[in-house]
């Protein structure tokens, strides 16, 4: 019980009642951007939202991402991957978390939750293969990690929450100095419009609120009510897909 509270009481703000729909299948992450929702299930099955479907994509991963820079996804091996003409090739590295929410470039935490992205230039030319790719390594250390036009966002081993401004698609490194922003979260996604949403260890659902170019760290935390509990999340165009602790589907708005 004190456990509970104390997870209460970092998220002091407001709640909110969610209008949320059960679709079929069955995935265990997802990633939408600009109208493109993708995710995996409990196999490493790759699926893609299509009409009123799920198309299945050739492959196996265990996370797949869509944003301004592509589809990427990494394997059961953390071997990373970007889809080039409807083909997935190698690129080079290992990451066990990876996203392209962030203006054309690509971020993402290894196994030892040490933190990298890659700046615009590399992040869409690069074609796979043996080549080397400039990662940047950024200081201290994140399970996972997500980034939007202006910022990035994530999470430590703690559930502490960390926010990186001065993000730009040719220094995606930012500021180098990390915020501490007031919560506990163990999932945090970042969306191409730069909204942010995450789930904590109890599977319940925030969103910060005030989030702007001028203030990306934002105000303050919303709670947002909904039938279950979650444990991913991803928001685009005005609906936040949701994945259940069964793998369900939902969509809220």
């Amino acid at each position: 019980m004190r456990a509970s509270l104390l997870v209460l009481a970092l998220f002091v703000g407001s709640s909110l009642a969610l209008d949320c729909q059960e679709i079929d299948g069955r995935l265990k992450q997802i990633d939408a951007s600009d109208g493109q929702v993708f995710g995996v299930n409990s196999e490493d099955s790759i699926y893609t939202r299509y009409g009123n479907g799920w198309v299945r994509v050739p492959g196996a991963l265990k996370h797949v991402t869509v944003g301004p820079a592509g589809v990427w996804g990494v394997n059961k091996d953390n071997l990373i991957y970007k889809m080039i003409g409807g083909r997935w090739e190698q690129a080079q590295g290992l990451l066990k978390q990876i996203d392209a929410g962030g203006d054309q470039f690509i971020a993402g935490v290894n196994m030892l939750d040490n933190i990298f992205c890659l700046n615009r230039n590399p992040t869409v030319t690069t074609r796979g293969g043996t080549a080397a790719i400039p990662w940047n390594l950024l200081p201290g250390s994140l399970k996972y990690y997500s980034c939007g036009p202006y910022s990035c966002w994530g999470v430590n081993w703690l559930d502490q929450i960390f926010v990186m401004k001065g993000v730009t698609p040719d220094a995606c490194m930012g500021s180098l100095a990390w915020q501490q922003v007031p919560g506990a979260l163990s999932m945090i996604e970042v969306s191409t419009d730069g909204s942010v949403y995450g789930v904590n260890s109890a599977g319940n659902v925030y969103r910060r609120d005030g989030v702007s170019v001028a203030n990306p760290a934002g105000t303050d935390w919303t709670y947002l009510s909904m039938c279950g509990k979650s444990k991913h999340v991803s928001y685009d165009l005005g609906v936040l897909w949701v994945i259940s602790p069964e793998d369900k589907i939902l969509t809220c708005s």
